[in-house]
C-alpha cells in the first residue's frame, strides 16, 4: 500500500514523464518542418519513450493500491532557434528528470517503502542513459559547428546513436 506522500510524488512523475513525452513531441514536429528527417524520428522515438515511462509509473501506481491521476499539461515549447538549441534544452530537461527522481528514491528511503524504491531503480538507470544520450549529441553537434555537411549526416545518423554506460552493461 502507498502512503499518501509516496502516491502524491508518484503522481507528480506521472506528470513530468507525460510533459516530457509532449516536449520532445515538440521538438519533433519542430525538426521535422526544418527538413530535419532523422533528427524527428529520434524525437517522435523519445516522445514515445517518455509516454511508456509515465504508463509504467500509473499502472505501478494503481496496481500498489493508489489512483494514478492524469492532470493537464503545460504546453512546451514548440520553436528553437537551433537544432543545437533544441538538444541543449533535452540536456537540461534531461537533468531535471534525473533530479526528480532521485528526490523520489529518497522520499521512498524516507518512508520506508522499499517496494518502491526497487521499482524506482529502473528509472535509476534510465536516467543515467538519458543523459549520457544527450550529452554524447551535445558533443557530437559542437564538433560539427556550422558544417552543413556535417549537419546532414548528423541528421542521417541520429537514429543509430546508441549509448552504452556502466549501468547498462551486464557484467560477465
Amino acid at each position: 500500500m502507498l502512503s499518501k506522500k509516496i502516491e502524491k510524488a508518484l503522481n507528480d512523475q506521472i506528470k513530468i514523464e507525460a510533459e516530457s513525452s509532449q516536449i520532445y513531441l515538440a521538438m519533433a514536429c519542430w525538426a521535422e518542418v526544418k527538413g530535419l528527417e532523422g533528427v524527428a524520428g529520434f524525437m517522435y522515438d523519445q516522445s514515445q519513450e517518455e509516454r511508456d515511462h509515465m504508463l509504467k509509473l500509473v499502472k505501478f501506481v494503481n496496481e500498489r493500491g493508489g489512483h494514478a491521476q492524469i492532470s493537464a499539461l503545460k504546453a512546451p515549447n514548440v520553436t528553437f532557434k537551433s537544432f543545437k538549441e533544441m538538444f541543449e534544452k533535452l540536456f537540461e530537461h534531461e537533468v531535471f528528470v534525473s533530479e526528480s527522481i532521485n528526490e523520489l528514491v529518497h522520499i521512498s528511503l524516507t518512508e520506508k517503502d522499499y517496494a518502491t524504491h526497487n521499482f524506482l531503480q529502473w528509472y535509476v538507470s534510465e536516467q543515467i542513459e538519458e543523459e549520457a544520450m544527450a550529452r554524447t549529441i551535445l558533443d557530437k553537434i559542437n564538433l560539427i559547428g556550422d558544417d552543413k555537411g556535417g549537419l546532414y549526416l548528423f541528421d542521417r545518423d541520429i537514429q543509430q546513436i546508441t549509448i552504452v554506460t556502466a549501468s547498462s552493461e551486464t557484467p560477465e
